[in-house]
């Protein structure tokens, strides 16, 4: 497996307090790696620096052989390569709600990648029905199931196929085989060590179960 995501040694600080102080970790091709720690420790402060939503005060993010620094964050136009490296899944799926969920999945592959709407279609369902949604495609996300929602969430933020993914706390609304299906998912989404994945989790269960490494945050 090789490298793929290095953080080292990230601090990041609002005001007087660090909500994160000399965070290491790193992510391989191939591999689950289990972000854990309790409410506030900084888990979701971590994915959203990583994919250059949140600003950091010290240390270093390198993604797949894009650098961040600390300090402010870059100007969208020079944030382009990384868009296509990192895919975020956040807890709450934030899915455009007028969107039908092919049309989530669309966006980008439209308005990033300059595809036209059949192809874009194509890749969009192909994704779908990978994540066994496929036949929810013409659903608006009010008529998903939670379960359903993440998978489009996931789905859409696989769409530019990028090799790293990060989710945010992926088990908080679902029951425990729902949990069971999406860790399936998961393991297949690396299966051909082309992508590696990080996940901020507190599901213990959850990460020995699936995950291949823990990183705890005190």
């Amino acid at each position: 497996m090789t490298g793929l995501l290095k953080i080292d040694a990230l601090t990041v600080r609002r005001g007087e307090r660090d909500v994160l102080h000399g965070l290491s970790l790193a992510v391989r091709r191939g591999e689950i790696v289990a972000l854990m720690g309790a409410s506030g420790a900084g888990k979701t402060t971590a994915l959203r620096a990583v994919a250059a939503l949140q600003a950091f005060d010290a240390g270093r993010i390198e993604v797949d052989g894009f650098a961040l620094a600390p300090g402010p964050l870059p100007r969208q136009p020079q944030l382009g390569p990384l868009r296509r490296r990192v895919g975020l899944v956040s807890q709450a799926h934030s899915l455009f709600e007028h969107l039908s969920a092919r049309d989530n999945v669309t966006l980008a592959l439209r308005h990033v990648l300059g595809k036209t709407d059949a192809d874009a279609r194509s890749v969009a369902e192909r994704l779908l029905s990978s994540l066994e949604v496929g036949t929810r495609a013409d659903a608006l996300p009010r008529q998903l199931s939670g379960g359903e929602a993440q998978r489009v969430a996931i789905a859409r933020a696989l769409a530019l196929d990028p090799p790293l993914l990060l989710l945010d706390e992926p088990t908080a609304a679902l029951d425990p085989e729902r949990r069971e299906s999406l860790g399936q998912v998961l393991r297949g989404l690396v299966k051909d060590a082309s992508r590696g994945l990080l996940v901020a989790t507190h599901d213990e269960a959850f990460a020995r179960a699936h995950t291949d490494r823990v990183v705890k945050l005190n």
